[in-house]
């Protein structure tokens, strides 16, 4: 069995797989999988409220809001369609090197409104939005940007599943984590039951999905679901305090942070030899650049 899954792994899909997945802003569905952007975005424009907003600071850090604060940041069809933009707009900024993604008014989504979700309420409806939402979270996770959601308030639904398209968690004292799909007849579709497994392990993700488990912060800390938990609860502090986590690990020259991404993305979606050679290629983007002869000229007066 295992030469066989070792030969399994190095047939066709997975090299396709390898060509896809370092071709920034390109998707895991198309018309081949029955599925028509255009389509589903027509459908998607039928559904307006709220706004996802974009500001890149001067520091490399992007802060992406979801704004919809009358709905507890719902997910309306064009806020759907505005996150694949600015998305597309992150994957072209090549000054960045973190990402902070939150909500609007101490709050950070309750997923999907609910306006959209009873006019889309077929099967073929469901599994459309289900495949734009994953190619638009599967870039976004294959950007090369380190990423953090800072949940303040209630993340529920699709709101917890975004987090988990995160490379990071922060959550605030009195915030909450909820998969409450089962209680809503569905399961996560977004692609948030598969990336929170890769998170905390199936054992832990089945309780949590299978139970609609509030996690509070202690809860969510203790199971692995988050990294740490901020002090403040004040939106403009939390904020603050978001961005000097996030500095301790975006100091240094953007290409070599972003190539460090890069790779670990490498190894989370590619069998251990085409990581390795992936690993091998980001290498020769940094070795011998500007910040790899000015540390190593440094440090050798260190040495004298």
């Amino acid at each position: 069995m295992g030469k066989e899954m070792a030969s399994l792994l190095k047939t066709s899909p997975n090299a396709v797989k390898k060509r896809l997945l370092h071709q920034i802003g390109l998707s895991l569905y198309n018309t081949s999988h029955g599925f028509h952007e255009e389509e589903v975005k027509k459908k998607l424009e039928q559904f307006p409220g709220g706004s996802i907003d974009l500001q890149k600071e001067n520091n490399g850090i992007g802060i992406l809001t979801l704004n919809n604060p009358s709905k507890m940041n719902a997910f309306s069809g064009v806020m759907m369609l505005q996150l694949l933009e600015k998305v597309i707009e992150l994957e072209n900024w090549t000054e960045g090197k973190g990402l902070i993604i939150r909500g609007a008014k101490n709050t950070f989504s309750s997923g999907s409104d609910l306006n959209a979700v009873k006019a889309l309420g077929t099967p073929e409806d469901g599994m459309a939005v289900c495949m734009f939402m994953q190619n638009t979270l599967t870039r976004f996770m294959r950007l090369p940007l380190i990423s953090v959601a800072l949940v303040q308030g209630r993340a529920l639904g699709g709101g917890a599943e975004v987090t988990t398209a995160c490379d990071f968690r922060l959550m605030t004292t009195e915030s909450e984590i909820r998969f409450v799909h089962k209680e809503m007849g569905i399961i996560p579709s977004w692609g948030g039951a598969t990336r929170l497994v890769e998170i905390i392990g199936g054992r832990q993700a089945l309780k949590v999905l299978s139970g609609a488990l509030k996690l509070d912060s202690e809860k969510a800390l203790n199971i692995g679901m988050v990294d740490d938990i901020l002090p403040s609860s004040d939106e403009t502090e939390c904020l603050k305090e978001a961005q000097e986590w996030l500095q301790q690990f975006i100091k240094g020259p953007p290409e070599v942070i972003r190539a460090l991404k890069k790779s670990v993305s490498s190894c989370k979606e590619l069998c251990l030899e085409e990581a390795l050679q992936r690993e091998r290629d980001l290498l020769g983007t940094v070795w011998g650049g500007p910040a790899n002869l000015e540390a190593v000229a440094r440090k050798g007066k260190f040495n004298k």
